[in-house]
């Protein structure tokens, strides 16, 4: 027997976006309801007719009423597609509003997993679901899989949300997942969420990751996995599935004195076609002369409206500076002097490299300015 399904999680519906401004925030919003479709697509293509979603399907406990309708009807749209909801922590049991809302609404093809109970997913597979019964219920869910029963020969198949190690400095860690309960409750798989980016924990658990990233701090596209079960005792045949529309990318531009940094930025970039679905933060380090600097900067502005978003920081790149830098400021006057104080600032190992940073960073500004003011 061969039982295949797509292990999802962490869709957060209705997230809000709030550090982004114009209509990045709407086009982010709707790329994550756009991939309940995309997880069904992967599901019928690969032979899969369950989708499991490891919790914080919605991203708070209270989400907008159009966004929990409009995911259920995109969800019932896809009626040879079974999808299991498993609550999150961002979307816990303790939200009794949402799911008693949830149980009412849900189309025939969507099973809700708020029960630590066993559920069949077909002959011969059965679901052990763990969900959170609050925030931080302070206990590991996934405990009760270790002695529920099955007939002989079951493809057993949990699925639960959180960590397997504790990353907070207050409580006990009581809630933390067993890294090892897939071999202490003889599962199959163990589906987990929480994690935003896709992890292998052993080769029968692994965290799927989100289908459409939210952040930079993973470094890994929107995706889900394929899970193919061959048996009980057979090892799971796991394959990622794109899914995201946006990308998240962290560069770091790093520059030595005489580097064409414009040319650098350029060979760092994606291509123009996918710049309108990327989301960029660039760090650049290292050395610029002034005029770099000033060009480098330049090329950022041009290039900033062909992407969905371009984050740059600069702090970390020193400025190299000549007396004829200088002089194409001022050769005198209050704007050289100025220049004159930020460049001693800057080269000042007595001030902080912060410090030192925003002279230089305050300095190619200037510099920047008195070009422009006099091209």
């Amino acid at each position: 027997m061969t039982f295949r399904f797509v292990h999802s999680s962490d869709l957060h519906l209705g997230k809000r976006f709030g550090r982004f401004s114009g209509d990045l925030p709407g086009a982010l919003r709707e790329a994550r309801h756009a991939a309940i479709g995309r997880l069904a697509e992967h599901a019928r293509a690969h032979g899969a007719a369950t989708v499991l979603l490891a919790g914080d399907t919605f991203d708070t406990e209270t989400p907008a009423p159009q966004v929990r309708r409009q995911a259920l009807a995109e969800m019932g749209h896809h009626t040879d597609i079974r999808f299991v909801i498993l609550p999150g922590n961002h979307d816990s049991l303790q939200a009794t509003q949402l799911w008693t809302t949830l149980r009412a609404e849900a189309p025939q093809n969507v099973s809700l997993a708020v029960e630590p109970h066993a559920m069949e997913l077909a002959l011969g597979v059965l679901l052990f679901p763990a969900p959170c019964t609050t925030r931080r219920a302070g206990r590991d869910l996934t405990e009760w899989m270790d002695g529920a029963p099955s007939a002989d020969g079951t493809l057993r198949i949990g699925l639960a949300h959180g960590a397997v190690r504790s990353f907070s400095e207050e409580g006990d860690g009581l809630e933390v997942i067993a890294p090892d309960r897939a071999r202490r409750a003889g599962l199959s798989y163990l589906a987990l969420g929480d994690w935003h980016g896709g992890v292998e924990m052993d080769p029968r658990t692994r965290y799927s990751g989100t289908p459409e990233q939210d952040r930079f701090k993973h470094g890994r596209p929107g995706e889900a996995l394929l899970v193919s079960l061959e048996g009980p005792d057979a090892l799971p045949e796991v394959t990622a599935l794109p899914t995201g529309r946006f990308a998240w990318h962290t560069l770091t531009l790093e520059l030595l004195n005489g580097d064409d940094a414009v040319a650098g930025l350029e060979a760092l970039l994606p291509e123009a076609r996918q710049r309108r679905q990327s989301l960029l933060r660039i760090a650049a380090t290292g050395r610029a002369r002034l005029a770099d600097r000033t060009a480098l900067s330049e090329a950022i502005g041009n290039a900033r409206p062909d992407f969905a978003y371009l984050d740059f920081d600069d702090q970390g790149l020193a400025t190299e500076c000549e007396a004829g830098d200088l002089d194409r400021i001022d050769r005198a006057g209050a704007l050289r002097e100025a220049a004159d104080a930020l460049l001693a600032e800057s080269a000042d190992t007595a001030r902080s490299a912060e410090e030192r940073a925003v002279a230089g960073a305050a300095l190619a500004r200037l510099y920047a300015y008195a070009q422009a003011m006099n091209p």
